[in-house]
């Protein structure tokens, strides 16, 4: 069968490889669609937030379908659509995708314990996007949750900051969005968000103390995983505010201003993941109040996987980029 293959840092191929053998607690699936990461890329480089060593299959954000099951799987049958949880293993040791061989491949080896049948309002590519709406839901979860009375900034509109914009939205909420490109804050725009502020531009404070009533925001979710982004949230957050750190963010350091934790009685969360959220956030798409697949920007056939690694790296002119797997 065919994979993407990451044999070392840097090195990475599309391979003729060996199909996997299940074991009884495991189920054999065909892949569908596999969207690509950021954190795909820090894996490439050789870094990533648990260990893991090559070579590796990447491909946590994921569709497919039951092609055999395990001789103790009783919950599963053939021909079952299903997504999977990437934060696995005992205490969440193991990363699908990073510490296991994941997805990007035409057939994939998983635990039935760590899937999710797929519900038939859902695609294949709807689906495939349920590992990051799930990590964004659970950004607003991590706020305590959100609804009309609260205006919440997402900072960073990447594929996590525009699904965390949606979900937000969709909850009521009034949206800010903090993003320096241009075409980034259209998109978020065109997704929920109410406004865009630029953190770059001279007046981007005076926006937040406009757009708040000058009581700063009331949740912030900090999307991006930059150093400076990760201080800003403390800033623009209000006093008694609530901050969800959502982006992955790997041994960078940067200036903050801490004290403010305390003089605004901050209360700030952060997270990994979204084990416990996966079955409320299919729930929630099922239900049809956004369409996750409107990130998706490029779709690329396996046998061109690195054609759709240098496409998502090309962040000006994607968002999304989902690899097909299935013919």
């Amino acid at each position: 069968m065919k994979a993407l293959v990451y044999s070392g840092p840097n090195n990475a191929a599309v391979l003729e490889v060996e199909p996997p053998a299940i074991g009884h607690e495991d189920v054999l699936v065909r892949s569908h669609v596999v969207g690509i990461c950021h954190s795909d890329f820090e894996l490439l480089e050789g870094r990533y937030i648990v260990p893991f060593a090559y070579p590796i299959t990447p491909g946590h954000e994921w569709s497919g379908e039951v092609m055999e099951i395990g001789a103790n799987v009783k919950d599963l049958a053939i021909g079952d659509r299903v997504v999977g949880e990437c934060v696995v293993g005992q205490g969440g040791r193991d990363h699908f995708g990073f510490s296991i061989s994941g997805a990007a491949a035409e057939f994939f080896r998983a635990r039935s314990d760590w899937l999710h049948r797929i519900p038939d309002q859902l695609s294949y590519t709807q689906a495939a996007l349920v590992e990051p709406f799930s990590v964004a839901y659970n950004g607003t979860l991590c706020l305590g949750g959100v609804d009309p009375s609260d205006t919440i900034a997402v900072i960073g509109s990447g594929p996590i900051g525009l699904l965390a914009i949606m979900a937000a939205a969709a909850n009521n909420a009034r949206v800010v969005v903090i993003e320096p490109k241009a075409g980034r804050r259209e998109k978020a725009l065109e997704l929920g968000a109410m406004a865009a502020l630029d953190p770059t531009s001279e007046g981007f404070m005076d926006g937040v103390e406009e757009l708040t009533g000058g009581r700063g925001f009331d949740g912030v979710i900090e999307a991006a995983g930059a150093p400076a982004a990760m201080a800003l949230a403390l800033e623009v957050a209000g006093r008694h505010g609530r901050v969800a750190y959502v982006g992955i963010n790997i041994g960078s350091t940067t200036p903050a201003a801490l004290g403010l934790i305390q003089s605004k009685s901050l209360r700030i969360e952060g997270m990994i993941g979204s084990v416990g959220v996966w079955a409320k956030a299919i729930r929630f798409l099922a239900g049809g109040t956004i369409d996750p697949a409107r990130i998706v920007t490029t779709s690329i056939p396996l046998e061109r996987a690195m054609d759709a690694l240098t496409a998502a790296r090309d962040t000006d002119t994607n968002i999304k980029v989902h690899i097909l797997t299935a013919p």
